[in-house]
């Protein structure tokens, strides 16, 4: 066991999580006393730091090093006491949550919060592949097909290796698949192929031993590795003594593997998954980020003791929020203990098509974009070959962080305010109606984010279809809001006096609520009554701002290059503004640049709300575009960071969007309606505001106990209109029941032609024959009062009543 775990301090918070998790607990003065003195030696040594995450000078007597070390020790120990305390009186529970608040923002988990660094690693051999800093960021898939199906999962590995695959895995559930490993590797070679094979372990040691005979690489999941298959009723109480116990059987089951891939030269992949973490972590650490990271130390611990350093570590899970955070703390721990392993990183059960690459980009991207990450897969339940060019893509992007030249347009600046590691999101306040006001301007953003679009003056002449795009519900052959429809508008310029058709489309859309934001310098020329103002903040002196044009709002654009004293004028204009259109210069760094603007708004407590301009120009494909977006406003969405998302061409740049463009025609054009479910499809991947019905499905493996693909289909032909809802499709339930933490209804092969239901975590009906399970799927959801019926969508064309 690591040192750490024999200090009184962490035996102190062993007996209170007991307690914790059997009964309700008290404070113990012991407690409170060792806490605060825990506390004030850590600040004692941070205050002596030179560390730049800690503190301002160091003494002679200690060194930067020494003197993170012992406040890193003391961090452990206070964080460790102080959940255990915050069970008991409520004003210490506070106080505790709040100091250790203060000390995790003093941690490091990457090599510089102010650019693209890639984090230094050790090189883990995986046969002939290399994995680490020193190489490039490897592409991972995995099979599809059953592995005891030699000539099928021999053609899968040919077929993705030549798409430029690095790694495959293949699922090994029993002996009959790992003694089919050998002969796939066998014929792999013999055809010229040496790409190196992993194993996916779930539950069986033994078959980890025998397959490690074969392939190059083991995947062990620390959730089930020992503990096999759990139930979620169970009484979960650990002591000190239990939970050691459980440690030292851990290890003794474990090490046999750890010797053998350390004779043999094998990889490992220390593999955590939120949906199956163990009974013991699951009391110590509850369903959590750190339960997460906990979980996987403990079996690097023994591969350390036994020497063994060939592993790399991963912290996946369906909600791309969780899974940053997870591996935010895992890398902040591995600084804390001077570990450099290797990153896998990827967000299980993304799901298909645009949504599942959404979330798979959100939560790599936002870790790439902190230099995090050695090897990557996106999880999608397609083709295994359909996984490799989102990959290659992401890895592109990060690259060209890493290369990026130096970022001359932002401003020198030192991150103080944001919290990596708790998802909160930044407190704004949304626009209110005041008294005289014509339209209503409460409309112009949404409280759980905004999506904005980019318009033309002649898009406004095809109302039916331009109202259609938009999202707009038709009662009467008038547009109203629906619950994906586009907050507000910017107006590439303002139609000319004599377009009686744009006019009356303008004021329709008024009608329904939406904004009309239009630059200040469009409004001298043209008048647009109600409006909103859109003005460089750089052109604006501090005070009274006169509005042109009748407009009846002002909203600012920032560019990220702007001075701090040029940031602080936000809160001396009058009209404050509505909102912030942030959008960084192509030079700059977006993520960084982004942050610093946040963190100079948190400095001065501004609540404007913040719309982040995702300038789609020189795009050539959708996938394209949906991966640099969540890579990039996904990245500030993780950490709270923004209020909503225009997806479009840059207004400042003069291209013109078009309601319906083609393609790849023009680069950078898209429709209409293909922005605007980007823009929803970014806030809902980034867990802010739900528009459809979320689905969290697997891949699919060998495991697998029905089509995948083809019942993913189904199931969201049938339920896909039920925002808020969330479904989960698992081809079998090799993680755990807790894979349904994440949804609100679970749908999962539970034998061969048979399905099980789930609500939550709950299986409540199983054996159920897969040609009814939809229809039973849809039976418990009204059960449960979450159905809805699918509404009628009238014609566009349809005449206005008072037309």
């Amino acid at each position: 066991m690591d040192s750490s775990a024999s200090s009184p301090l962490f035996r102190e918070t062993l007996r209170m999580r007991s307690k914790r998790c059997s009964s309700k607990t008290h404070v113990y003065p012991l407690s409170v006393f060792l806490f605060t003195l825990g506390l004030l030696g850590c600040f004692m040594v941070m205050k002596g730091s030179s560390d730049p995450f800690i503190g301002a000078s160091v003494p002679a007597s200690l060194t930067p090093r020494a003197s993170r070390l012992t406040c890193n020790a003391l961090q452990r120990d206070i964080a460790r006491l102080s959940r255990s305390i915050r069970y008991g009186a409520s004003d210490t529970a506070v106080k505790a949550q709040e100091l250790e608040a203060q000390i995790a923002k003093q941690r490091k988990y990457c090599e510089n919060v102010l650019k693209t660094t890639r984090r230094p690693t050790r090189t883990v051999n995986v046969g002939p592949v290399k994995i680490g800093s020193e190489h490039p960021i490897a592409l991972q898939t995995m099979t599809t097909s059953n592995t005891f199906d030699v000539r099928a999962s021999v053609d899968q590995v040919m077929q993705v290796a030549d798409a430029g695959c690095d790694l495959v895995r293949l699922t090994v559930q029993g002996k009959k698949e790992a003694n089919a490993c050998m002969k796939i590797k066998e014929e792999l070679l013999q055809r010229g192929y040496n790409t190196p094979l992993v194993a996916d372990i779930h539950f069986a040691p033994a078959v980890a031993m025998q397959v490690a005979e074969a392939f190059d690489k083991i995947r062990i999941n620390p959730g089930n590795f020992y503990d096999g298959r759990k139930k979620f009723d169970d009484d979960l109480i650990y002591d000190e003594e239990s939970y050691a116990a459980e440690l030292e059987k851990i290890e003794e089951v474990f090490t046999p593997l750890v010797e053998k891939c350390k004779r043999l030269n094998r990889a490992m992949r220390i593999g955590t998954n939120h949906g199956s973490l163990s009974a013991r972590t699951l009391c110590m650490f509850g369903d959590t980020p750190k339960g997460m990271v906990e979980s996987a130390m403990e079996f690097a611990r023994i591969c350390r003791k036994n020497d063994f350093h060939n592993f790399v570590f991963s912290m996946k899970a369906s909600n791309p929020l969780v899974m940053v955070q997870a591996y935010r703390r895992l890398a902040a721990e591995m600084y804390e203990n001077d570990w450099d392993y290797p990153l896998h990183l990827g967000v299980t059960e993304a799901g298909e098509g645009e949504d599942g690459r959404m979330k798979s980009a959100i939560g790599i991207g936002a870790l790439l974009a902190d230099g995090l990450g050695d090897t990557i897969r996106v999880s999608l339940t397609e083709d295994p070959i359909y996984e490799i060019e989102p990959c290659r893509k992401l890895r592109s992007i990060s690259e060209k962080r890493y290369t990026r030249a130096e970022d001359k347009i932002t401003p020198v600046w030192k991150e103080e305010f944001r919290d990596w590691q708790t998802y909160v999101r930044r407190e704004s306040e949304l626009p209110a109606q005041k008294e005289g006001d014509e339209v209503d301007f409460r409309g112009l953003l949404h409280r759980d984010g905004s999506v904005f679009n980019v318009i033309s003056p002649e898009m406004l002449r095809s109302p039916d279809s331009l109202y259609q795009s938009l999202g707009c519900k038709m009662v009467l052959g008038l547009p109203f809001k629906d619950i994906a429809t586009t907050d507000s508008i910017l107006l590439s310029s303002v139609p000319e006096a004599s377009d009686e058709v744009a006019w009356q489309t303008l004021r329709r859309l008024q009608e329904a609520n939406m904004g009309i934001f239009v630059k200040g310098s469009d409004l001298e020329k043209n008048s647009l009554r109600n409006s909103v103002q859109v003005s460089p903040l750089k052109d604006l002196e501090a005070g009274s701002v006169q509005l042109k044009g009748d407009a009846g709002r002002l909203a600012v654009e920032i560019h990220g290059d702007e001075t701090e004293e040029e940031l602080k004028k936000v809160e001396q204009l009058e009209p404050k503004p509505e909102c912030i259109i942030l959008n960084p210069s192509p030079e700059a760094s977006r993520v960084h640049a982004s942050r610093r603007v946040f963190d100079i708004l948190q400095k001065i407590n501004s609540k404007i709300p913040v719309i982040h301009y995702f300038a789609t120009d020189g795009l050539a494909n959708k996938e394209d575009m949906v991966l640099e977006l969540g890579s990039d406003a996904g990245a500030l969405l993780v950490d709270g960071y923004g209020d909503g998302a225009l997806v479009g061409p840059d207004w400042n740049r003069g291209i013109k969007p078009e309601l319906d463009a083609e393609e790849g025609k023009v680069a950078g054009l898209f429709d209409l309606n293909s922005l605007r479910l980007t823009g929803f499809g970014l806030l809902q991947g980034s867990r802010m505001r739900s528009t459809k019905t979320e689905f969290v499905s697997c891949p699919s493996c060998g495991r697998t106990l029905f089509d995948l693909q083809e019942t993913t289909a189904a199931i969201a032909e049938r339920t896909g209109h039920l925002p808020g809802v969330a479904i989960a499709v698992m081809g079998c339930i090799v993680n755990g029941p807790g894979e349904m933490a994440d949804a609100d209804f679970g749908y999962v092969g539970g034998a061969p032609g048979k399905v099980d239901l789930y609500v939550g975590k709950e299986v409540v009906k199983k054996g159920i024959p897969n040609a009814q399970a939809c229809d039973e799927l849809v039976e418990l959801i009204k059960e449960h009062g979450r159905w809805v019926e699918p509404e009628e969508v009238e014609d566009p064309s349809k005449e206005p009543i008072n037309a």
